[in-house]
């Protein structure tokens, strides 16, 4: 009667405060973030818990049994609390005077783990046992099950058995061994001291404990338990791999993230789905790291990137332990030379195994002196390398070859040009050893690229394509620059009278400079802020025009996406979609899209979106309301100056700077190369209709990059691989001129027009009022090509 009256007392004292069981009908497990391509090819995976929830259809019946033979076996008997188990943890009690039992059931673990501390005091257990109680009342076993295996904690950061499966054995809960489901059944007792990565010795005791429970309750049969009792301990660390390496890019979406949602953003099971095409980021991947190798091979090798003391005994084993400093950097394996023969060497990777380094791997390694020197060619081995060097090796076919993490950097961008999707991009050679995003954060000099720009102002202007200007010496006195001035063209040479569309195509810098100052500084930058520039980037002075302001790659794709698609801005995104939880969408991206087919002014405009239906007509419904259509981008240059802009890059692809593109063999390429002063940064920016892509290669310290090291040959490269990739299978695609252009045929020394059977004439479009009225003079030219008879237009400076 006293235990009776006990008990009631601390009943009526201890329910009242337990918690409300409904928090557990709609529980939030902490799930990480997780970062996929447009195609569903996961990225990344933020958050300190790894959980992967499933439900309890989802749970192979094989595992339910592993888990109640170890944990509970009468689970589906007792009311939530099995007075069996607690009447042997209390006579183990009385027996030894420790608390060496628990006597705990899944649901006491459950209301352990989802509301109580995991002190071990008698008021706590009490009210863990009224606790339980409350939970069968109120939720079903298979309920509770769910709760607790989704829960629980089975160590390697794997919270529930979902990750457990995925995180020591890399599949998913149906393709578990018995072996394996007996394994993870096993973990909660000790997850973190006895898991079989920790511990394999005491995980496959326990993994026997449960075998050998679930043979006694007739879950599994003699032959069963055999052979799962002799299966090898298979577990391993399986970090949910990532599918496409995109770390520049999970890091941008990470950041916008936490922006967004605070911390929430690792907890809270956010799925991100980004713009990426997972082909085309590989590719990017693959062309930059390409590119940046080639440059770096033939400014010569630097030495080996460390050493190590090798022993006459066992110098594998010393050679093994150094390798644990460094890791696999862009495809580049570590490795510790052995030994050496007259033109090969044998060299130890970080996996154990030994390879060797043939002479077509190894005679590239000049030594490097400076940007513009290099050593001696190597005759033999060990010219390049000597025992206990670590090295960088690269698997090539069959075999390997001598390689080293370039100095120099890169980044290369790829959108669509008709709403701005990031399809591509990569920040740098390798996010690991640089988090140092390029495409996003290096501001550099765009020399020559960014001329285009400055020749659609000067277009809009009132100048054309065959408008002559004199390239020739210049000084400048200029109050934003040096006091005196002189530019050159990077050749050195001047060759007099000029068209644009010539220039252009051969990158003039004295033409675009004097083009620069007859339309004027302030003009060129006020238009030039139409493609998203902002002012604060752009000089203030004609150096303007050989493209001294400071840029990053996705702006120049931004700016050249605006040729592309036929004159319209649009702004570069690379989040298409979040889900919740519950794979509920809770943001849409709704970027402006080009509308070339609307009705709204030229191309759309300034159009307003589509409002209410006119009055008098009702709206019929049939389904769910369709989404309303994405706003229109906006039109900033007119469609005649994007035409001709797009033939003029055209003409760099087919006959000027960037004609090594042409291997493509495709006719719809366009784009200009840009180089700075001393080479310290190449680029190629370059476009189809449908695709925009951005390459460039630089020092982070603004070391040059050395003689001859143009954007034609360090950054198109880049580019060319990266587009015979990303337009394969796309056909080519043509655009018609729109209204207001006529194409006439020209003298292409004057720009003025040929008289009938003038040899040479070349055809040129122009707009329509721009169409010139006089014919060039059929007298003999000048020495220097010109025509000291022909009637010019504009004048020469």
């Amino acid at each position: 009667m006293a235990g009776l009256v006990l008990a009631a007392g601390l009943y009526f004292y201890i329910t009242p405060q337990l918690p409300s069981v409904e928090a557990l009908r709609d529980v939030q497990f902490q799930v990480p973030l997780r970062i996929y391509s447009a195609d569903d090819q996961l990225i990344a995976e933020y958050g300190e818990k790894r959980r992967i929830p499933v439900t309890y259809e989802q749970l192979p019946q094989p595992l339910i049994q592993a888990f109640l033979a170890a944990e509970d076996d009468r689970f589906f008997k007792h009311p939530g609390v099995d007075y069996q188990g607690l009447l042997r943890a209390a006579f183990e009690l009385l027996r030894t005077g420790e608390k060496r039992q628990g006597g705990s059931t899944i649901t006491m673990q459950v209301a352990r783990n989802f509301f109580l501390s995991s002190e071990k005091t008698y008021l706590r257990k009490l009210t863990e046992i009224f606790l339980a109680l409350k939970i069968e009342r109120e939720l079903s076993k298979q309920q509770i099950l769910e709760l607790y295996l989704n829960k629980i904690y089975l160590g390697q950061r794997a919270y529930g058995v979902g990750a457990a499966a995925q995180i020591y054995y890399g599949v998913p809960l149906e393709e578990l061994s018995l072996a394996q489901m007996a394994m993870i059944a096993g973990l909660p007792k000790a997850p973190s001291r006895d898991n079989p990565v920790s511990n394999p010795l005491r995980a496959e005791q326990r993994r026997t404990y449960v075998l050998g429970r679930m043979y006694t309750l007739g879950h599994i049969d003699a032959e069963q338990y055999r052979q799962a009792l002799t299966a090898p301990i298979s577990a391993r660390v399986h970090a949910r791999s990532s599918e496409l390496e995109a770390a520049y890019v999970a890091e941008m979406v990470r950041a916008h993230m936490v922006e967004r949602y605070g911390e929430g953003a690792y907890t809270e099971g956010y799925q991100v789905r980004t713009t990426l095409d997972s082909s085309r980021q590989r590719a990017a991947s693959r062309a930059l790291r390409a590119a940046l190798m080639e440059y770096d091979q033939r400014h010569g090798y630097r030495g080996a990137e460390g050493r190590v003391s090798l022993p006459e005994t066992a110098p594998a084993e010393a050679a093994y332990e150094a390798l644990d400093d460094y890791g696999t950097l862009a495809g580049l394996a570590p490795a510790v030379v052995l030994a050496l023969e007259e033109q090969a060497f044998t060299a130890l990777l970080a996996d154990g195994r030994e390879v060797t380094v043939a002479w077509d791997g190894i005679e590239w390694a000049r030594s490097y002196l400076s940007h513009d020197r290099r050593g001696k060619a190597p005759t033999a081995a060990a010219d390049v390398v000597q025992p206990g060097d670590i090295v960088r090796l690269q698997e090539a076919g069959a075999g390997w070859r001598l390689a080293q993490l370039p100095a120099v950097e890169g980044a290369l961008v790829s959108l669509r040009p008709d709403d701005g999707a990031i399809l591509a991009l990569v920040g740098g050679l390798d996010y690991f050893r640089s988090k140092f995003n390029r495409a996003v954060q290096a501001r550099r000099q765009p020399g020559s690229s960014f001329k285009p720009f400055i020749y659609s102002a000067a277009l809009d202007k009132g100048f054309t394509a065959a408008t002559i200007i004199n390239d020739a010496p210049v000084v400048f006195d200029d109050p934003g620059l040096e006091a005196h001035w002189r530019p050159e063209n990077y050749s050195g040479r001047f060759y007099g009278p000029t068209r644009l569309r010539e220039a252009l195509t051969h990158s003039r810098n004295l033409v675009s400079i004097r083009l620069l100052q007859d339309i004027g500084v302030r003009y060129a930058i006020d238009f030039v802020k139409r493609y998203g520039f902002e002012a604060d980037q752009l000089p203030a002075n004609l150096s303007l025009a050989l493209g001294s302001g400071s840029v990053t790659p996705l702006q120049m794709a931004r700016g050249y996406a605006v040729f592309a698609n036929g004159g319209y801005r649009i702004e570069p995104y690379f989040i298409e979609r979040i889900l919740d939880a519950d794979g509920e969408t809770v943001y849409q991206a709704r970027p402006p899209t080009v509308c070339r087919d609307c009705a709204a002014g030229d191309g759309g405009e300034d159009a307003a979106e589509a409002g209410p239906a006119p009055e008098g007509i009702d709206a019929v419904l049939v389904g769910p309301p369709e989404p309303p259509p994405p706003p229109r981008a906006e039109r900033v240059l007119e469609p005649r100056n994007s035409w001709l802009m797009n033939s003029l890059l055209q003409d760099v692809v087919k006959r000027g700077t960037g004609r090594r593109a042409l291997q493509l063999g495709r006719g719809d390429l366009r784009g200009k190369t840009g180089t700075t002063n001393d080479q310290r940064d190449a680029w190629f920016c370059g476009f189809v209709p449908g695709l925009v892509s951005i390459a460039w290669v630089g020092f982070d310290e603004l070391e040059p990059l050395g003689r001859g090291e143009t954007g034609g040959r360090a950054a198109l490269p880049m580019w060319i691989d990266y587009m015979r990739s990303a337009l394969e299978g796309i056909p080519e695609q043509r655009r018609d001129p729109p209204s207001g252009l006529v194409t006439v045929r020209i003298d292409p020394v004057t720009g003025l027009l040929a008289p009938s059977g003038r040899d040479g004439a070349i055809f040129e479009t122009f707009r329509q009022e721009q169409v010139p009225t006089r014919y060039s003079r059929q007298d003999a030219v000048s020495e220097d090509g010109g025509d000291p008879q022909a009637e010019t237009v504009e004048p020469l400076f």
